[in-house]
């Protein structure tokens, strides 16, 4: 739902997850409602203006008249368009579109603060609006029965906007209804009415392990799950079938736990064709990728326009080892306990796409930890560990790691018993809090700091200036204590805050304060959204105060040193504020010390603080080049590598700015560019990422200067 107001200097507009999005201009006026529009939107006004200014946004323009499309470089800064009907696509936190005829000049303010849209006098301009819908429609009450779990996810796809290839998009994707476990099977109106018909039918073995795994493929497919006792199969009772009844096409997989290989690959492989034929539709782009579908003799306008069972017969057709050299890597996958006590979480992970497997670990030897950490350990300063550990006189917490089978995916979630490396450790009440904190509604986002370790003054001092520096870019609020007694601290917790920076020790008694420790279950509920605890030994405390109220954190198993603390909470604070989700900006920060792995991440790993902010959080990491012939002057040009992925909007674009690139890469897909010193200097002081360099992390403003010249 699209609620609209005209004041004095321009247009606000808020939809149903409380997010707002201000227009602005001086001469706005409104002069209907309810237009046609060649995108899917979900509210459309016709205003009046001369000017219309959005906030930073990745903007395109689409002519109506003919199949030209162009985007606003940042590097030039102005788009003219001619005179001609368009469709301009701003990329704002709720989607927005403008559609006029005439002649408009699109430009970056300075400081690129903002996206200009003016005209040479005041025009007539459709605008339409569509939310991201993060929050979920109903919910769908499932007993505990096969057939039913059955049925309740083949109504999570009701989220769906479309059944076309641009469900891709994630604009197109809204949250899927909620689970909740009751005696009966208990689907809304609205629900089964917004549900698609796509004709295409999954049948699987009657058992939760399964139907778990076939989740997501049968998520973004639309396709009916029924158990094959249902269905009336009794032919391979462990082997789930993809039918296409229309076709008289039958896909037969593997059992388990090869299932679960069949699944990721067909996801995948249709994912990514459906990324391209996408191109074919109103909203196409110049894709790197896109000439793959000549090479596999697919006619890409074809597949646009036909049904879902005839497109997904085509993408069966070609063989995996085709395309899986330019799949890119998926984004998530989380490992379930198949048990009925965990459907609820099926909603949350289905939003993000993730993969779904079934949980196994191993032991882990305690020389892997240290082999694990290296290896994560980037070449350059060796010197870090010539420190000694954080004194206490207590007795830290200690955390019995075992070692996870993971499978495909770049981030992994736990959502089951143990305490693995390498994934962040989730819970059910994360996913829960989530959606609390989506419909919260602030001026500002709240930052508290808090230093009850005088010896760490070093790390308090860097992160509150980089709170407070990116308080002069977004609306940022922060606050710095040192010493906090209990019931301050305490209080802190129980306070509305959107991240709480814990710079102390931890001992088995709780955080330490002036007068004592602080339990995080002593707590009523804990409101702060998101945390970092950076204490010797944290991670019971972090994992409580998920259960108490928050999504998502970062914590330590051990006991860590000084001045790895300082490094890792210094990067991990820079990453954070820039959009970066919780577990990709620990894992950036941790890599820059030799035992990264004692840091880990509790709650929903994906959530990111800065959620308004529309930027997908990029990674360059940069290599210079040498010379064949080693007598020379090593050439002055680098390769420069553009990783630009997030957990929230699988299956966006990125356009990596310099001058040799004239293509969009999926996210998730690295890009490759060999640049000129002053090439490179210029994309490190127009382009906001984390930048790999000479084996450390670095913010790319600042590390802007060391190529000028």
């Amino acid at each position: 739902m699209i609620e609209w107001e005209v004041g004095a200097h321009g247009l606000r507009v808020a939809d149903g997850d409380n997010v707002e999005l201000v227009v602005r201009g001086d001469d706005v006026g409104v002069v209907g409602t309810g237009s046609d529009f060649p995108r899917p939107v979900d509210e459309t006004i016709t205003l009046s203006a001369s000017e219309l200014r959005f906030p930073h946004a990745v903007v395109y323009a689409f002519s109506l008249e003919s199949d030209e499309q162009y985007e606003l470089d940042p590097r030039r800064g102005t788009l003219s368009l001619a005179p001609g009907t368009y469709v301009v696509d701003v990329d704002t936190d709720i989607k927005t579109y403008l559609r006029f005829s005439g002649t408009a000049t699109i430009e970056r303010s300075e400081g690129y603060e903002s996206v200009v849209v003016s005209f040479p006098e005041r025009i007539r301009v459709v605008v339409g609006f569509r939310s991201r819908h993060e929050l979920p429609a109903g919910v769908i009450t499932v007993p505990d029965s096969s057939a039913d779990v059955a049925a309740a996810i083949t109504h999570l796809s009701s989220s769906h906007k479309t059944s076309s290839s641009d469900r891709t998009y994630p604009t197109l994707r809204g949250h899927p209804p909620l689970l909740e476990s009751g005696d009966d099977l208990e689907i809304p109106d609205q629900v089964r009415a917004d549900a698609s018909d796509s004709g295409i039918e999954l049948l699987v073995p009657g058992n939760l392990e399964t139907l778990y795994v076939t989740a997501p493929l049968a998520y973004y497919l639309q396709a009916t799950v029924r158990t094959l006792e249902e269905a009336g199969v009794d032919r391979d009772p462990n082997r789930a079938r993809l039918v296409l009844p229309d076709r008289g096409v039958q896909t037969t997989f593997d059992p388990m736990p090869g299932l679960e290989s069949d699944v990721e690959r067909l996801l995948r492989k249709t994912f990514f064709l459906d990324c391209l034929v996408r191109n074919a539709g109103p909203h196409g782009t110049t894709l790197s990728s896109t000439h793959l579908l000549e090479a596999l003799d697919l006619d890409a306008e074809a597949l646009y326009e036909t049904n879902p069972q005839r497109r997904l017969e085509t993408y069966l057709d070609v063989p995996y080892a085709a395309i899986e050299h330019r799949l890119p890597e998926w984004h998530l996958s989380t490992y379930v306990t198949p048990e009925y006590d965990c459907i609820e979480t099926l909603p949350f992970l289905l939003d993000r796409l993730s993969l779904i497997y079934t949980p196994r670990t191993s032991a882990l030897d305690g020389r892997e930890l240290v082999e694990r950490s290296l290896a994560d350990f980037y070449r350059g300063d060796r010197n870090r560990v010539a420190d000694s550990r954080r004194s206490s006189t207590g007795q830290v917490a200690s955390v019995d790691i075992v070692k996870p089978e993971l499978r495909h995916g770049r981030v992994h979630g736990w959502l089951a018993e143990g305490v693995p490396i390498d994934v962040f450790k989730s819970a059910p009440e994360a996913y829960r809090n989530r959606l609390d904190y989506v419909g919260r509604v602030n001026d500002a986002t709240s930052i508290y700091v808090v230093l009850n370790d005088p010896e760490m003054s070093g790390e308090h001092d860097s992160v509150a200036e980089i709170y407070r520096q990116r308080s002069e870019e977004l609306p940022i609020r922060v606050t710095v204590e040192e010493s906090l007694g209990t019931a301050d601290l305490a209080r802190v917790f129980e306070a509305e805050h959107d991240f709480v920076h814990y710079i102390g020790h931890c001992e088995t008694d709780g955080l330490r304060c002036s007068d004592g420790f602080l339990s995080a279950s002593s707590l009523d509920r804990c409101n702060v959204q998101t945390f970092f605890l950076n204490a010797c030994g944290s991670f019971y405390e972090g994992q409580t105060l998920v259960e108490k109220g928050s999504v998502a954190g970062a914590v330590t198993f051990t006991k860590v040193l000084n001045d790895h603390a300082i490094k890792v909470g210094s990067t991990f604070a820079k990453l954070l504020v820039h959009g970066f989700s919780i577990e990709r900006a620990m894992r950036l920060a941790r890599r820059r010390i030799m035992m990264g792995k004692d840091y880990a991440v509790v709650g929903d790993g994906t959530h990111s603080l800065t959620q308004g902010e529309h930027r997908l959080p990029t990674t360059i990491t940069i290599d210079r080049l040498e010379d064949d012939d080693p007598s020379t002057r090593p050439a002055d040009r680098y390769l420069v590598t553009f990783d630009c992925y997030s957990t929230r909007v699988t299956g966006s674009y990125y356009f990596p700015h310099t001058d040799r690139n004239e293509f969009a890469y999926l996210c998730g897909r690295e890009s490759n560019f060999i640049l000129s010193r002053p090439e490179l200097a210029w994309l490190l002081e127009e382009t906001e990422a984390s930048v790999i360099y000479n084996g450390d992390v670095y913010w790319s403003k600042d590390l802007s200067t060391a190529f000028d010249g």
